[in-house]
């Protein structure tokens, strides 16, 4: 079974400033080790939300080997929220179509989903998500559109990711 390297970057001016605990970041690990049955390698980086210093780290993630890199923070329309400039910067396609099931599932709980910019998009072999920055929420849009990740990751040929079917049913073509 393939070992999967996923990149976590944390983008918040206070949790990079050690003035509170990432608990985004934790969020996002703990369902990838719950939803993945592949030895995993996390590689995590926490920023201040600033496109330079995002960018920087997702390309450093790309470059380092990560088939899946998550993002959490800077989703929002606050003027520092700029997660999603960043990853459209570093991406040579996007894919709408995350961050349209994600906001989809949210609005169920909080009309203040529509406000969630976050994306998806693949930079050479890597794919990169925006998620939320509310740990809550991260788990409610993963595993909304993690049932598709795998076959993404294949299609990029990346490695094969192998899910936990008791925990989240990936989606492969084919596949009963």
């Amino acid at each position: 079974m393939d070992k999967i390297k996923i990149g976590v970057v944390t983008a918040s001016d206070r949790a990079s400033a050690g003035i509170y605990e990432d608990i985004s970041g934790k969020a996002i690990i703990e369902t990838m080790e719950a939803y993945l049955q592949n030895e995993l390698e996390f590689l995590y980086r926490c920023v201040a939300d600033e496109q330079e210093l995002i960018e920087a780290a997702l390309v450093e993630l790309e470059e380092a080997g990560c088939a899946l890199i998550v993002t959490t923070g800077g989703t929002g329309p606050a003027a520092r929220d700029v997660t999603p400039e960043a990853t459209e910067a570093v991406c040579d396609k996007m894919m709408p179509g995350f961050g349209e099931q994600m906001r989809a599932v949210s609005l169920k709980y909080v009309p203040t989903a529509i406000l969630s910019r976050q994306t998806a998009g693949i930079r050479n072999s890597s794919l990169i998500i925006n998620l939320p920055g509310k740990p809550k929420s991260i788990r409610e849009c993963l595993d909304a559109v993690f049932p598709a990740v795998p076959y993404c990751i294949d299609l990029i040929e990346g490695p094969f990711m192998v899910c936990h079917e008791e925990v989240i049913r990936c989606f492969r073509p084919g596949k009963k």
